[in-house]
């Protein structure tokens, strides 16, 4: 139910407006003079104001500029007595969401009510996505207790609060984007974009188009103007992933950006001048690239200006347990299951493995357990094949024998078919082997 509140020292009009706008549902509290208003507001979450513009005490015009710079989600519609286009382009300048005459106009008050309040709950949604983002992509969450991470998010903390160039490093799946997103978030160009992109997800060619833009007629199919990500970020920042993939061109290109603050879309003559912040990411070793001459060494220079290293998994084992907890969470209610235990067996069996995929692998592991389990807790079963032989017991062998791998394989096997129904596609991709290995398995097994 959506809150107004009318301000407007005549007693019989307010209370007219009063009752006429709560048979419409809304919620209305009444204010005699601006004093009164500002009171009022201070207690209650008001969504909508509507306002004589004289009022004993102050002038509904200013006021309603003095709300605005307050409570800026509220939205306002101005009364008057008398029409007049100054007041009526003042209180739009204000902020006002309308001005109307008394009167002459009553009868688009209630229309004007909804979509007034249509507004200001886009602008709460908003806000309350942002916030979301903002929590999900800030150095404050980021998961791990170990030295390792608190090292790379203290670092951050401090490097976030300057404008200088920030290249992150550290194997596949460590957690960079989310680094470059939460650096972002607590810079001072938060409010502006920030747009990332994967240097070795795009050819030559069209890397430089992404980057930054074209003009029309540039190449065939150009017939307007386009910008790159370089102009759409201006004043925010650039997230570039795997920089290291970057060829050689396009890195005398991207150092002229970090010199000048100047480049050139494809196609044309004339200079384009931006503002951003550059983030960049490799899981290389940059050192060796420019002796093998893959990469220039006076933009690896501009670029590691500030260098934070993101330990691999395998580096924070101690970190895992809350990281799964993390995943299961997350997972669990997508599937409508109420998963709530991790058990022992099963966090060594994740403790003992080498996480080639580090945090992304982990985040896969978990999701597919979670699809596979019937009960409320993590089981071992659901696990991928290559974590049993470290779910035994202490007292047991970190190895099996080749019996029992062979037993417990099948097993599994059949678990899987009988989860897809039997569909051999969906059972490969679940135990992550090709189709063909899966009939290999099948025939062996003797599974029908």
């Amino acid at each position: 139910m959506s809150k107004v509140l009318i301000i407007d020292d005549e007693e019989k009009l307010r209370t007219l407006l009063s009752k006429i706008i709560s048979l419409e549902g809304f919620e209305v509290f009444q204010a005699g003079d601006g004093k009164k208003a500002l009171q009022r507001l201070e207690i209650t979450d008001i969504d909508i104001v509507i306002c004589d513009v004289k009022l004993p005490d102050s002038n509904g015009v200013e006021l309603s500029k003095i709300i605005k710079e307050k409570y800026p989600f509220i939205e306002i519609i101005l009364l008057t007595a008398y029409g007049n286009i100054a007041d009526g382009v003042q209180a739009m300048k204000n902020g006002a969401f309308d001005y109307i005459t008394k009167g002459d106009d009553n009868d688009k008050i209630i229309p004007l009510l909804y979509k007034a309040t249509e507004k200001a709950m886009l602008a709460k949604r908003i806000l309350h996505l942002e916030k979301q983002v903002a929590n999900k992509y800030s150095l404050d969450t980021i998961i791990g207790k170990s030295k390792a991470i608190k090292i790379a998010v203290e670092a951050a903390k401090k490097v976030a609060a300057t404008d200088a160039t920030v290249l992150l490093t550290g194997e596949t799946g460590t957690g960079k984007e989310v680094f470059a997103q939460a650096i972002h978030n607590a810079s001072k160009r938060s409010k502006q974009n920030f747009l990332a992109i994967n240097c070795a997800a795009f050819s030559k060619e069209l890397l430089e188009n992404e980057l930054f833009g074209h003009k029309a007629g540039a190449f065939t199919g150009a017939i307007k103007d386009a910008k790159g990500i370089f102009e759409e970020a201006n004043n925010g920042t650039v997230f570039l992933d795997e920089i290291g993939e970057m060829p050689l061109d396009l890195q005398a290109k991207l150092l002229r950006v970090l010199e000048t603050g100047e480049f050139l879309k494809v196609g044309d003559s004339k200079t384009t001048k931006i503002n951003v912040r550059i983030i960049a990411a490799t899981n290389r070793d940059l050192q060796k690239e420019m002796e093998a001459g893959n990469f220039r060494e006076d933009l690896f220079y501009r670029i590691a200006v500030f260098q934070i290293a993101l330990p691999a998994l395998r580096e924070r084992v101690i970190d895992i347990e809350e990281l799964s907890i993390f995943f299961l969470q997350s997972f669990a209610p997508k599937t409508n299951k109420k998963i709530t235990t991790i058990p022992k067996p099963y966090l060594e069996a994740l403790k003992q493995n080498s996480w080639k995929g580090n945090i992304r692998e982990l985040r896969n592991v978990i999701e597919r357990s979670v699809i596979l389990v019937d009960g409320d807790e993590l089981t071992v079963d659901s696990l991928p094949l290559e974590f049993r032989s470290f779910a035994g017991d202490a007292s047991k062998s970190k190895t099996l024998s080749a019996f029992g791998l062979a037993s417990a394989e099948k097993i599994h096997i059949q678990k899987v078919m009988n989860y897809t129904n039997g569909n051999k596609t969906k059972a490969a991709e679940l135990l992550g082997i090709a189709l063909t290995t899966l009939y290999r398995k099948l025939s062996e097994y003797q599974i029908e």
